[in-house]
């Protein structure tokens, strides 16, 4: 049985930022990453892409800080999003350029991991399903294998097992059926032969299956559910009245005030945020400051101008959404499919499925040649964790009662961020007796244990054994800034080179919620960050795992202190407060921690 000194589990934005980062720090470690899918990229992988796939960010946004994305190489332009292809593109050659694509096994799907009683993790793992054009290389896994590795890290992400509903009468449909997450393999023929197919769901995927379909000619029925959440947000670039671009709000600090974060003190400007949220004036003006928002985005779409559009109309405010704000990042406009009827949408629930016929609760029959579900992800990586008496203790998302964080405990961390913002005790009941989840689907209601994982990386439990941790196990418009961060977090942590009575001494110092008798310092902080995201994000994905949007900056903050970093990056106080970030201002993260540690 092979063995080695870590094993790295996704080849995406996080698990090629972690296997990088871990070895430019130790150039000796025998480090393996293993890959379910052909190629790297995880969402971004070859055999994810399809013709109209871009990426929610503009040029010079979604790029690691020390390998800009420039427009000779890779031939997009300033103010153009950026292809699928091209994002695939980059990510190979980030593994190349940085000696993590020879470290690589593909088509190697993890089926378990065995914590040893000796210490390290057995890793159970077996060749990717579909063998068809399986490559035969050294990269390649071929049978099933067996590793054994002191150091694991899990990059498997958020996207990557779909969650499919049952529905009632779905043997005699006599017509494709599938998940989103196929629609690559599927696409050419479905465009070239379908007349008409119905799209489910109102998230981003679904307005892309809706796009890609209906651009192409078909004719697409758009279903969203009458008992969800309603149609997501979905915005330009830039928003009235000044034309301000979105992800340079998200990444100014002094944008960052108006949310309320539990971690947000960690920016040293905590007392601007105790006068905006704990104070009545100051929850007037951040309420002016989300209204004055809200009224761009509905201003830029312009939904009441046609009724059909209306239909799309969100249900919630932007406030209580998260990530599930995305933005319209179509080559011709959305909304002409929709007012010139090539998309017609049904704001209903589906009541079950005959041949080719898709019938809705309210009595309509929507006929169709495919139906296309964006109907999510499980929130879970797609791997087991033995023993499974470990699941909980390991930090991971579920319903088990047997969840290691008493009752008392979380309404104690409820309190606590409600009397710091009160402004989350208006939070809308997004769960309400007229919504129920997707047949089949879990109901998140019943969610006992989101993720809660230390920084939103390491489980409590294992905090002192310094031998697993996780990346990317959350939403962000910066992800890319996230997981080269997170890499050297971990890294310098897995290797014994973060000091926990440091970070304890940190959280003392930046969080001063009193802590409950009998819950240790690493714990409380955990749940107390990982709740605060149900109050906070009721419409996205708080209540399932960390989900930021003004948040992420702040987050940043907090792992660059804890590394001993400088956190404040611009220079000057009024650049620090007023200008935007982006990937140049975190450049030589790795040489700073270095030359720090010296």
């Amino acid at each position: 049985m092979e063995k080695v000194d870590v094993v790295v589990i996704g080849a995406g934005w996080h698990g090629l930022a972690a296997a990088r980062t871990y070895v430019e720090i130790k150039p000796t470690v025998k480090l393996v990453v293993l890959e379910a899918a052909k190629t790297v990229g995880g969402v971004w992988a070859a055999e994810h892409l399809y013709s109209n796939l871009r990426s929610n960010n503009l040029l010079g946004t979604y790029e690691y800080s020390d390998f800009p994305m420039d427009e000779a190489t890779f031939g997009v332009k300033p103010g153009e999003y950026i292809p699928g292809r091209v994002i695939h593109d980059y990510l190979h050659r980030y593994a190349k350029k940085f000696d993590v694509y020879r470290r690589i096994r593909f088509e190697a799907k993890v089926d378990s991991v065995e914590r040893q009683a000796a210490g390290g993790w057995l890793i159970n793992i077996v060749p990717a399903a579909d063998k068809s054009d399986r490559r035969r290389s050294e990269n390649n896994i071929n049978e099933n294998t067996r590793l054994l590795t002191q150091k694991l890290v899990v990059a498997t992400g958020l996207t990557s097992e779909p969650t499919l509903p049952g529905f009632s009468g779905s043997e005699s449909f006599e017509a494709p059926l599938f998940h989103c997450k196929v629609f690559p393999q599927r696409a050419d023929e479905l465009l070239k032969s379908a007349k008409s197919v119905v799209v489910l769901g109102g998230t981003k995927s679904g307005w892309d299956m809706v796009y890609s379909c209906a651009s192409a000619g078909v004719q697409v029925d758009w279903v969203i559910r009458k008992s969800g959440h309603g149609p997501m947000w979905l915005v330009p670039s830039h928003i009235t009245p000044f034309q301000m671009w979105i992800e340079a709000i998200v990444t100014t600090r002094c944008m960052t005030w108006f949310s309320p974060c539990s971690w947000g003190g960690v920016d040293g400007f905590g007392y601007i945020r105790r006068l905006l949220h704990g104070t009545q004036v100051g929850r007037w003006l951040v309420a002016g400051f989300w209204a004055l928002l809200t009224r761009s985005f509905l201003a830029s779409i312009g939904f009441e101008k046609h009724p059909e559009t209306r239909k799309l109309r969100p249900w919630i405010n932007p406030f209580w959404h998260g990530t599930t704000v995305g933005i319209l990042n179509y080559p011709t406009d959305f909304f002409d499919l929709v007012r010139t009827g090539a998309v017609r949408v049904h704001i209903d629930d589906l009541s079950h499925l005959s041949s080719k016929t898709v019938h809705l609760a309210s009595g309509a029959s929507l006929r169709a040649d495919a139906l296309i579900c964006a109907t999510g992800w499980s929130n879970r990586p797609p791997l087991t964790f033995l023993p499974e008496a470990d699941e909980a203790w390991l930090g991971l998302p579920g319903s088990s009662s047997q969840a290691p964080v008493e009752e008392g405990v979380l309404r104690t961390a409820e309190d606590e961020i409600l009397d710091r913002f009160p402004g989350l005790g208006s939070r809308p009941d997004v769960f309400g007796p007229t919504q129920k989840p997707f047949p089949g689907n879990e109901d998140p209601t019943t969610l006992k244990q989101p993720y809660r994982l230390y920084r939103f990386m390491v489980p409590p439990a294992f905090l002192e054994d310094r031998s697993i941790a996780f990346t990317g196990m959350m939403q962000s418009y910066i992800t890319a800034l996230n997981a080269q961060t997170q890499a050297l977090w971990l890294a310098a942590y897995l290797e014994g080179k973060l000091s926990l009575d440091r970070l304890r001494a940190l959280d003392k110092e930046l969080d001063d919620y009193p802590k409950p008798a009998g819950t240790g310092t690493v714990e409380w902080d955990t749940v107390l960050h990982s709740q605060f995201g149900k109050l906070r994000y009721p419409a996205g994905k708080g209540l399932q795992q960390p989900d930021f949007i003004l948040d992420a900056v702040p987050y940043l903050d907090w792992l660059l202190r804890d590394l001993g970093l400088e956190h404040r990056r611009k220079g000057g106080l009024l650049a620090e407060c007023f200008a935007h970030y982006g990937p140049r201002d975190y450049r030589g993260l790795v040489d700073e921690w270095r030359i720090k540690g010296k």
